[in-house]
């Protein structure tokens, strides 16, 4: 606990540190514990040093962890990894927020999921930065039309964009591009403000550029075990 603690207030003071030389408050940003592959203890370890917002990025994982935890007041769980539509009903089950929708299929099983009397779903729309049709995320030009499709569904509350930088060039311009696109997201939806960027290596720059929601895994949590 007592590294666990280390780790995390160092990752919160570097945090710190990149707001103010962005001349931003660092009270604006939500930095997100990325859980991946550790214990549901780690997670109530987190939560015992003031972690309120925890990601994972596998939903069977994802959905055993918020299982073993169970309720903790003011625990917010994000998913973060690809999605598939036939899971979309145990993301939602288990989601305070998806961080990864990136197409009109995913949106509609993700609102059909929702039960009676459910609050609505906080959800980003994720945008691929690269040329590569591949990797996850929509192609930013048709990033206005998943925004308008998704909007008018009345489970689902677009709160602005998410993205991972690209392997082969500078995260700083590619950031750059996310907060254009997140500017096409707020024309559609004006409140959606979110832009979810930024992990262990590049989230100064993602800082830089406009994020407010960060992604940080093992510089907090330590070296991830074998997955199971």
């Amino acid at each position: 606990m007592g590294d666990l603690r280390s780790r995390l207030a160092a990752i919160d003071e570097r945090i710190a540190d990149a707001a103010r030389a962005a001349g931003r408050d660092p009270s604006e940003l939500t930095r997100i514990v990325v859980t991946k592959f550790h214990p549901a203890s780690l997670v109530e370890e987190l939560y015992d040093l003031g972690v309120r917002d925890v990601g994972e990025n596998r939903q069977q994982e994802f959905s055993r962890k918020v299982g073993e935890v169970g309720s903790l007041a003011g625990l917010r769980w994000h998913f973060i990894g690809q999605a598939q539509t036939n899971k979309a009903r145990a993301i939602r089950a288990a989601a305070s927020v998806v961080h990864s929708l990136d197409r009109a299929r995913l949106a509609d099983a993700l609102d059909a999921a929702a039960e009676p009397g459910d609050p609505s779903l906080d959800v980003l729309l994720q945008v691929n930065l690269t040329d590569d049709p591949g990797r996850g995320g929509v192609a930013p030009a048709e990033l206005e039309a998943l925004a308008a499709h998704t909007a008018a569904l009345p489970s689902l509350r677009v709160r602005g964009v998410m993205a991972v930088a690209p392997l082969d060039e500078p995260p700083a311009p590619a950031f750059a591009r996310l907060n254009a696109l997140a500017g096409v997201v707020r024309a559609v939806v004006p409140d959606a403000d979110w832009i979810s960027a930024g992990m262990t290596a590049d989230f100064a720059e993602a800082i830089a550029a406009g994020a407010t929601h960060l992604r940080i895994g093992s510089a907090i949590t330590g070296p991830r075990p074998e997955p199971g």
